[in-house]
């Protein structure tokens, strides 16, 4: 395993299903005590479960490939698609909406992701 070539996926992988347990996980309790948000609709609840389980099959899919060299080019797309759409958002709404504090060093994560994903690609390509 050529862990420079694999650690993005792996490190990514681990945040992003940490992050998605935080959205869904209890996010009546959770919500509240990170982003002093009350999630009170069945709605709300609902949307923030699927977010979870969308970040959390996105980081299963990402260690599959840090640990798999046949899905790691497909992986590694993927996160660089990822990290580049959700970048992507982040920004639009910082100039739009304005500084997020608790947001902004996700964005900075994000971004560092997306330029270490794309190194990789360029770097040791489709093999």
């Amino acid at each position: 395993m050529k862990l420079p070539k694999y650690l993005n996926l792996l490190l990514s992988g681990i945040i992003v299903i940490i992050a998605g347990l935080v959205y869904g996980g209890h996010p009546t309790v959770l919500i509240p005590l990170i982003l002093d948000y009350e999630v009170e609709s069945l709605e709300l609840m609902n949307m923030l479960r699927a977010i979870m389980g969308i970040y959390v099959g996105i980081g299963v899919f990402w260690l599959i490939g840090a640990y798999s060299a046949k899905v790691w080019y497909s992986a590694t797309l993927c996160n660089v698609l990822f990290m580049g759409g959700i970048s992507f958002g982040r920004i639009i709404s910082t100039l739009l909406d304005g500084i997020s504090t608790p947001f902004t060093p996700a964005l900075f994560l994000e971004l560092l992701f997306l330029g270490w994903g794309i190194y990789n690609l360029k770097r040791y390509g489709n093999v």
